[in-house]
């Protein structure tokens, strides 16, 4: 070999050892990007739990983009940023799955929702839902009645009962209804006040005192969860029993709830966004539903507000917390 031969052949060999790193990293498909908008932290690690289980690590085989917002008017805002961004999947609660089914019908969702997917239009049937959407149900909407015959059993004297809702979340009128009908059937007498910021939270507590409800039940939605350290204490200082939705209330000191693990429910969600990643079609893969209900009372704070938990109910307890 002559050497300006050797010196091409050197030069065109050094050249081609740079561009293999390059190359490489060409042929390396992108992470995908999953939007996740409910925000609370336990929701969000639950989530990654089950993306986990399903073979994604956050950082290593997918991406999340975190989005928050209390306001529901500005959900259809965010879920378009996501879907600027190019993500492959959403996840979302009721208002965020609805929005982003009405902005695409390409990018899968998946849902974790406290309502009926079918009746709220977000799948067509939950055996096979079609189309894009899928995901877990902890159908809490049909739990009001189960949450209202629990509390009468604590309080069974109580001739008025107020039920605290957020009337912007979209679940709330199916719950109201729901309580109604179950209210008339027992011949029990509720009171719906509405609460949608910090300022009514205060003024409902005011009014449900002032008109002498004997007990409290509180609604759905995020706006409330956000809000419930605030609620628990307002019902410490008022020295009404309450019953939720959900556990995280108790666990902040409040009375007693009933409902499905929705943290659990979250990891379900990360599951299915896992398949989906994999290739599975989201319109194949039925919704989930819950396959059990906690009951949890508080007895330090049934101690607090002076009142006698009945052996019935503490029997039909799936935890007592002291």
């Amino acid at each position: 070999m002559s050497g300006i031969r050797r010196r091409d052949f050197i030069s065109l060999l050094g050249g081609a050892a740079a561009a293999w790193p390059l190359a490489a990293l060409a042929q390396q498909p992108a992470m995908p990007v999953v939007g996740f908008l409910p925000s609370r932290p336990h929701f969000m690690t639950a989530f990654r739990q089950g993306l986990k289980e399903a073979g994604f690590v956050e950082g290593q085989d997918v991406a999340i983009e975190y989005r928050s917002a209390e306001d529901q008017t500005r959900v259809p805002l965010l879920v378009a940023d996501l879907l600027s961004r190019q993500v492959a999947l959403i996840v979302g609660n009721t208002p965020s799955a609805l929005a982003a089914k009405a902005a695409t019908a390409t990018v899968p969702i998946v849902f974790a929702t406290g309502g009926d997917p079918v009746r709220d239009g977000l799948v067509a049937s939950l055996n096979q839902p079609g189309g894009n959407v899928t995901g877990v149900s902890f159908i809490s909407v049909e739990l009001g009645a189960k949450q209202l015959g629990l509390l009468r059993e604590l309080r069974p004297g109580a001739a008025r009962i107020a039920m605290l809702v957020d009337p912007k979340w979209p679940l709330t009128q199916p719950f109201v209804s729901q309580v109604r009908v179950a209210a008339s059937a027992m011949g029990q007498q509720i009171e719906v006040l509405d609460a949608s910021s910090d300022r009514e939270i205060e003024t409902a507590f005011t009014t449900l005192v002032q008109g002498g409800a004997g007990a409290l039940h509180v609604g759905l939605g995020t706006f409330l969860g956000s809000e419930r350290e605030r609620i628990v204490a307002l019902a410490a200082r008022y020295r009404i029993p309450a019953i939720y939705v959900l556990r995280d209330y108790v666990t902040a000191g409040g009375l007693m709830s009933y409902g499905a693990n929705t943290t659990d429910s979250y990891r379900q969600a990360g599951i299915y966004a896992g398949r989906i990643l994999k290739g599975e079609k989201p319109g194949d893969l039925p919704v989930m539903l819950p396959t059990k209900f906690e009951f949890v009372i508080n007895v330090k704070t049934a101690k607090a507000l002076s009142l006698e938990i009945p052996d019935k109910l503490l029997a039909l307890a799936d935890e007592v917390i002291e």
